[in-house]
């Protein structure tokens, strides 16, 4: 992969191609960037920078031969580790070498893809994925070996924060102390969840969204779009590429995430003063129970932005508000007044804490369903 392959961060390309070509290698970088700003192609093009030997931002003029296997991504000197769990073909103890082939196939096709898109690649079902304390045996086996070309090693390892406690503690000497030529790149979406004592170990990047700009350039390019058409998805997309791509295919009509929404707060609009209506949150939050939950943690953050675009509609904030359900008889500017000043605090921690619970095993249900009784009396807080 190529720098001239990845859509803006041109500040980032610079100062990696430059601290390269002057030998400032550092052995443990951070990448922290939202989903779809481009952090995983340009660890992968930073790789190829530094193992062929390239030159220049457009990172060409080195090793032929070692430009071709990068192609597929089979480099021996590049090595990937990425959050995985048991599935249909791998039942127990799953490392990241059970997935390369899935692996190569998803970054090919989709070097913008989010975790959530990952997960539905391997098909993991209800499970949520981990780099576990295996993935660091793996990793201190494959960084013990002397690289294959007798240059640098790479390992990529792509969100990081799914690493657990007892994987970063064995891998803690390693990136205090690593073997000569070593270069470990972690790329994670929030500098919040990562450990400590990682983070402290590595140097860290920065990756802005993406502008608007290049995210239309690149549909028109790339995807064939018009122009005007272009411009509107990207506004949609938010800095976020691969969010373009799933508005362009809408690839996101699998999980009716609007639908799901307009039934949730309309029941609860219902079940004030009537309690034949808690049967339908108590229904809506089994359905919701029942679909994963990564799903379940993608729905939820669906549900903060629609309460944030109802906000800004209220507030007359109409030029940053980019979502335009399609339910029927829904419109989000009816909606817009019952979300404001005096419940959008309470309705945003409710949701967090749900995702909270959620990403630490909780029961859905359960979670769900006091989610759905609490919005009911904050939908109609004055």
């Amino acid at each position: 992969m190529l720098f001239s392959e990845i859509l803006g961060q041109d500040h980032i390309k610079s100062h990696l191609a430059t601290s390269a070509s002057s030998g400032r290698i550092p052995h443990a970088q951070l990448f922290i960037g939202p989903e779809g700003s481009g952090t995983l192609p340009m660890a992968i093009a930073y790789a190829q920078y530094i193992l062929c030997a390239n030159t220049g931002t457009d990172n060409t003029g080195g090793n032929d031969a070692c430009n071709l296997k990068f192609r597929n991504f089979s480099h021996p000197d590049l090595h990937f580790v990425f959050p995985v769990a048991p599935n249909g073909e791998v039942k127990s103890k799953p490392v990241s070498a059970n997935f390369l082939k899935h692996w190569r196939e998803f970054v090919t096709d989709t070097p913008y893809a989010s975790l959530f898109d990952w997960y539905k690649k391997i098909d993991i079902a209800n499970k949520q994925g981990q780099i576990g304390v295996d993935e660091a045996t793996e990793i201190v086996k494959a960084l013990s070996l002397k690289a294959y070309e007798g240059g640098y090693k790479v390992m990529i390892i792509w969100m990081a924060d799914k690493m657990n406690t007892a994987t970063a503690n064995k891998l803690l000497k390693l990136l205090e102390e690593p073997p000569q030529k070593t270069v470990f790149l972690l790329i994670a979406e929030s500098e919040d969840d990562i450990l400590q004592t990682i983070l402290s170990r590595c140097q860290v990047l920065h990756f802005n969204a993406l502008p608007e700009k290049a995210i239309a350039d690149a549909l028109v390019s790339r995807q064939n779009m018009e122009p005007k058409a272009a411009l509107k998805v990207a506004h949609q997309a938010q800095g976020n590429y691969n969010k373009a791509l799933h508005l362009l295919h809408k690839t996101n009509d699998e999980l009716p995430f609007e639908e799901w929404f307009v039934t949730w707060v309309r029941a609860a609009f219902k079940a004030k003063g009537n309690a034949a209506a808690i049967h339908d949150l108590i229904a809506w939050s089994e359905q919701i129970a029942g679909i994963g939950r990564e799903a379940q943690k993608q729905f939820l953050n669906f549900c903060i932005d629609m309460f944030r675009q109802a906000l800004l509609i209220n507030y007359n904030a109409k030029e940053l508000v980019y979502m335009e359900p399609a339910v029927e008889k829904f419109k989000l500017e009816n909606f817009a007044p019952f979300v404001n000043g005096s419940n959008i605090n309470d309705i945003f921690k409710e949701l967090s804490d749900a995702l909270y619970h959620i990403e630490r095993n909780g029961n859905a249900k359960i979670i769900l369903t006091d989610l759905s009784i609490k919005l009911t009396r904050l939908i109609h807080k004055k």
